[in-house]
């Protein structure tokens, strides 16, 4: 079975390191190193409704089709609380991803392997990127997706481990909308994905806790989503 035929039955496909270092090619894989750490230069993301400081961020929007992506201008990035509860509701400005990430060959190789995966409707989707650090350290857990098993509010959402360290947990959960579980594993590896069809399966990640209590608790994510609709 095809990659687009387990999508379309599963609503949702992992793939290993390997496989999607496969999809982003040899000029992306030669550069991960520096794509990797700009996550070390993250902003602290200060709209977190429960008052946590475990998590870093920058965002970036795009207009993407086949052999035409392009960043748009700098915005705000919004979710109604239908599908945040926590932080919805409200528009949250986020330091910008750097050119160099924007234009980095792992994003745009991540884009147009959504791209192929995806379809070309008629618009551009419009593409959000976002740059993700979870920290924990002894006594305080940090939270992946503190709003719980959600859907995002878009139609496709890829989210790639860039690096781990130190990690204890982090579990992968999918679900369908009745809350029958689809699967559950944990990204281990840098490269190792998942891409889900957010219209029909919900996504959440365990709190993640230092294995060793002595350092701190990393994890790495970048989080793509497609949206179609007349502003994209």
């Amino acid at each position: 079975m095809s990659a687009r035929e387990t999508l379309a039955a599963d609503g949702f496909i992992r793939f290993e390191a390997d496989q999607t270092k496969a999809l982003l090619g040899d000029e992306a894989i030669a550069e991960w190193k520096a794509f990797a750490d700009s996550w070390n230069d993250l902003g602290l993301d200060t709209f977190m409704a429960d008052g946590g400081r475990y998590r870093r961020r920058r965002f970036a929007a795009f207009s993407a089709r086949p052999g035409a992506v392009a960043r748009k201008p700098h915005q705000p990035h919004w979710q109604s609380r239908d599908y945040n509860p926590l932080n919805g509701g409200v528009q949250r400005w986020f330091e910008p991803v750097t050119d160099a990430i924007a234009d980095h060959p792992v994003t745009q190789g991540l884009i147009a392997a959504g791209l192929s995966l995806f379809g070309s409707p008629a618009a551009p989707w419009h593409v959000e990127l976002h740059q993700f650090r979870i920290e924990a350290k002894a006594g305080e857990a940090g939270l992946p997706t503190p709003e719980g098993a959600h859907r995002d509010g878009v139609d496709w959402v890829i989210v790639m481990l860039v690096d781990r360290r130190n990690v204890e947990s982090g579990v992968t959960d999918i679900y369908a909308p009745d809350g029958t579980s689809l699967g559950a594993f944990t990204l281990t590896a840098p490269g190792d994905a998942v891409f889900l069809d957010d219209r029909r399966v919900l996504h959440g990640v365990t709190p993640i806790r230092p294995r060793d209590e002595s350092t701190p608790a990393v994890r790495d994510v970048l989080v793509v989503t497609f949206r179609q609709d007349d502003a994209a």
